[in-house]
């Protein structure tokens, strides 16, 4: 779905295919079917209700006269917060007879339901950032668990179920929010804004390329306690350098431990500060937050908005929660990067334990890596093969990903070298068996066994070279490879020999065995399963 329809139409243009757009728009609806019925569902916590406030919901609330909810507590960290009152309980669209949804109390027996509350520490879904949970308690004793919390107008809809007690409208309640959950949503924030930063630090400001004209714009963000998830306007794939020199400015960022500021300024005085990251086309509310990842207070930085020293920080407008320290954000790994629409990349990272845990994985596995370079042939073979398995599952850095995929393909070179000089060593020892073979028998036929394996390249190295030294006797050659029990049989008759068949010789030997093969009368052979008919096979190679 990521790829441009226009550009695959022209595709098929070019290859005198036809587009089914018919199709491809059914398809597209059906996506967006499924979206939104992910949404509903996410919102209803599993209830099946539609727990959506829409314009009849709002409305009904302002003609209640329930003022739009006060979140400005949101940003405060580790405390509950206290003295609120609930203004409106709802259990859903069409779960009352008008049809609105609200009721003056609930419990446990409504399932799934809706509070809104005077004001709130609650963070509500916006901005990319996903929403806070917790749990709410009342004066009376009752308790419900949030999980989700939804903005719809100017009102914060805190959703869940009713744990204990039951709970009225005017009922004076503590607004609980669970601060480990949201610690990494801030931390992921965080470093969402200094990896856009970092991107244009990297791909524009100390590019060796010239892009001129060239920018590094946001085109959408998601973080939330698992990740974070950042795209932005480029044209091509990041190299592995770039992907290192990016993640290697984050987490100096951290190491740095650089204060996170905030700061609720006038529009157009933030709008001059010269390192300002806007998202294009964002319609910004006046006056604005600004958050900058700068030891330099924004009071300062708006004194003298142009001075180039602001240049080395990040400064954006973001109505979210942040860490207080890039420290805070403890570690930084940049997992992938990606191309999902036409001129757009995504880039996926991860912070705190899960970026602990991403750089143990990579130690590990390198250490692994390192360990198999001490092996070599078909050990080391082995080892390429599942290592290179194991390494597209990791869940690493994306360049430490690329540099141990770099290493184990320098270790498949190793293998194919290993293989070929393997490969003409054997073929010279078996070539000087079957030659010497040849001459000590009589008649125009030899019969010999050389096991080599199963190898056809290794069999055909050894019947050109032995045709040019043995002119006037054809072979019969036989190789088991123990391991797959089956073997390999070969008949060549160097050239001029015409009274020797080797199809029919290859045929009349392997009959009743369930070989399988093929050939001409110069040159023919076949594969047979099950080593224990050797015996008989070389016995009627030489009565043929």
């Amino acid at each position: 779905m990521g790829f441009p329809v226009d550009l695959t139409e022209l595709m098929c243009e070019e290859r005198g295919l036809k587009l089914d757009m018919k199709g491809f728009e059914a398809k597209m609806e059906e996506e967006k079917e499924l979206s939104q019925a992910a949404y509903l569902e996410k919102m209803a916590g599993g209830s099946g209700k539609d727990m959506r406030l829409v314009a009849e919901q709002t409305s009904h609330l302002v003609g209640k006269g329930v003022d739009a909810t006060d979140d400005s507590a949101k940003y405060v960290w580790n405390e509950d917060l206290e003295g609120c009152t609930v203004k409106a309980l709802f259990i859903g669209r069409n779960e009352t007879e008008d049809g609105i949804g609200f009721v003056d109390s609930i419990s446990k027996e409504n399932g799934a339901i809706g509070v809104v509350l005077d004001k709130t520490n609650y963070y509500g879904e916006s901005g990319g950032q996903t929403f806070d949970i917790g749990s709410i308690k009342t004066s009376s004793g009752a308790t419900i668990q949030i999980n989700n919390t939804q903005i719809y107008g100017s009102f914060v809809l805190h959703l869940g179920e009713v744990r204990e007690g039951s709970v009225t409208v005017g009922d004076a309640a503590t607004c609980c929010v669970d601060y480990v959950r949201r610690a990494p949503i801030a931390a992921n924030h965080t470093m969402t804004h200094i990896l856009n930063f970092a991107l244009k630090d990297v791909l524009v400001t100390k590019s060796t390329e010239d892009q001129h004209g060239v920018t590094v714009d946001q085109k959408g963000s998601l973080v939330d306690e698992n990740k974070l998830r950042f795209d932005f306007s480029w044209n091509g794939p990041l190299t592995a350098e770039q992907l290192a020199a990016v993640e290697q400015i984050c987490v100096g960022q951290i190491n740095s431990a650089i204060p996170v500021d905030n700061f609720v300024a006038p529009l157009d005085a933030a709008q001059k500060i010269s390192s300002l990251r806007a998202v294009f086309g964002e319609v910004y509310p006046d006056p604005v937050r600004v958050v900058a990842v700068s030891p330099t207070p924004i009071t300062s930085i708006l004194e003298n908005p142009q001075d180039g020293q602001w240049n080395s920080y990040s400064v954006e407008f973001c109505g979210g929660t942040h860490l207080k320290n890039t420290s805070e954000a403890e570690g930084f790994v940049l997992l992938s990067e990606e191309g999902i629409a036409k001129g757009v990349r995504r880039i996926t990272g991860v912070t705190m334990k899960d970026a602990a845990i991403a750089t143990a994985a990579a130690a590990e596995f390198e250490a692994k890596v390192t360990e198999a370079g001490k092996v070599d042939g078909l050990e080391l073979e082995a080892q390429v093969k599942l290592l290179t398995v194991e390494l597209e599952g990791l869940s690493i850095s994306a360049a430490k990903k690329m540099q141990l995929r770099e290493m184990i393909g320098a270790f498949g070179k190793q293998v194919v070298a290993w293989k070929k000089k393997h490969a003409a060593e054997q073929t010279s020892k078996v070539c000087d068996q079957v030659v010497e073979a040849a001459g000590s028998t009589e008649g125009n036929k030899v019969v010999v066994r050389c096991d080599f394996g199963l190898d056809g390249k290794v069999a055909k190295a050894v019947t050109t070279a032995y045709g040019k030294k043995i002119k006037d006797k054809a072979l019969f050659l036989v190789s088991a490879d123990e391991s797959a029990d089956s073997f390999l049989v070969i008949a060549f008759a160097p050239k001029g020999m015409k009274d020797v068949d080797c199809k029919a010789w290859v045929s009349a030997a392997t009959e009743g065995t369930g070989g399988k093969g093929g050939g001409k009368k110069d040159s023919a052979q076949s594969r047979v399963p099950g080593v224990g008919s050797i015996g008989g096979v070389l016995e009627k190679a030489r009565s043929f």
